[in-house]
């Protein structure tokens, strides 16, 4: 079963930027496809953006524009470059890769 593991979050002023990675520990992670999701205090889990093993792109509208997925296959680890964030990004965010989970890291921006 393919393992999960997020870094990157933290506390970033509004504007701000941050950069999440995620890593498995599966080489057959490079077939499926790897995303985010997050969820902020009192809502439910909500997708952010996913890329398919071929580098398909899909971005929740509220993230477009300011928010950049990208993979490394050879590393097995997707990222999630966040730029402009705002205070209702803040949330735990999740990568996935098939129907495997990360444990979240969570993301605070606030003055």
């Amino acid at each position: 079963q393919v393992q999960l593991v997020e870094s990157g979050g933290g506390l970033v002023q509004p504007g701000g930027s941050l950069r999440l990675s995620c890593a498995a520990t599966k080489s057959t992670f490079s077939t499926y496809a790897m995303g985010w999701y997050r969820q902020a205090p009192g809502k439910q889990r909500e997708f952010v953006a996913v890329i398919t093993s071929g580098g398909i792109i899909n971005y929740a509208d509220s993230v477009k524009g300011r928010f950049t997925i990208s993979r490394d296959n050879a590393r097995t680890a997707v990222y999630l470059e966040m730029n402009s964030l705002k205070p209702e990004d803040t949330a735990v965010y999740y990568c996935y890769a098939g129907t495997a989970w990360g444990q979240g890291t969570q993301v605070t921006v606030s003055s």
